[in-house]
């Protein structure tokens, strides 16, 4: 996994991405970056089409400031993914469709505490924004499963319920889109 907003990818390089993912709109494209500055910077010189959703990785507090570069990107949806989850976090979720949380993974990895995740839960809540719990972490990436409060949370922004059914066709079944649609507890948000 890269970096699309790392210095040494040219702007041209990204444009030409951007452009083939519009020119597949039934797929989906996650992007992640810690490089919020050039996020910023670039974003006016790409083509958002609705199914490009851009995030930024928020580990820990000191962090939280690139949500405010992500608000200023004009993505359909802009998420967090808090992973691996480092410390508490306050946020302001304002402008923000998705939070992904998880922990680290890894031999060295550092552990994440139940309280962080919940005040995560209950920030999301609060601002009805959907929440989805990646993982525990642990020494590989599925040692501690992903159960928390006696449930996996799976919550989706209402664009993937959205695209769902506008790409419904592209689904070889009706069955396979309903099993879709019910491996996510699709958020009205």
């Amino acid at each position: 996994m890269s970096d699309l907003f790392h210095e040494d990818v040219p702007i041209s390089y990204l444009q030409e991405v951007f452009a083939v993912m519009k020119e597949t709109p039934w797929h989906i494209y996650q992007i992640l970056t810690k490089r919020d500055q050039r996020l910023v910077e670039l974003a006016p010189e790409l083509e958002w089409s609705d199914n490009i959703w851009m995030g930024v990785s928020v580990e820990n507090q000191p962090y939280t400031e690139r949500i405010d570069a992500l608000r200023e990107v004009p993505a359909k949806v802009r998420f967090l993914s808090c992973e691996p989850l480092l410390g508490a976090l306050e946020l302001d979720l304002t402008g923000i469709y998705w939070v992904i949380v998880g922990g680290e993974s890894g031999f060295k990895h550092r552990p994440i505490k139940p309280e962080w995740v919940q005040s995560i839960l209950e920030q999301t809540q609060k601002a009805e924004v959907p929440f989805f719990f990646k993982q525990w972490g642990g020494r590989y990436s599925k040692a501690g499963g992903r159960i928390f409060n006696d449930r996996t949370w799976d919550q989706m922004p209402i664009a993937w319920n959205e695209h769902l059914m506008q790409y419904k066709h592209k689904f070889s079944s009706k069955s396979k889109l309903m099993k879709i649609k019910q491996k996510f507890l699709l958020s009205t948000h």
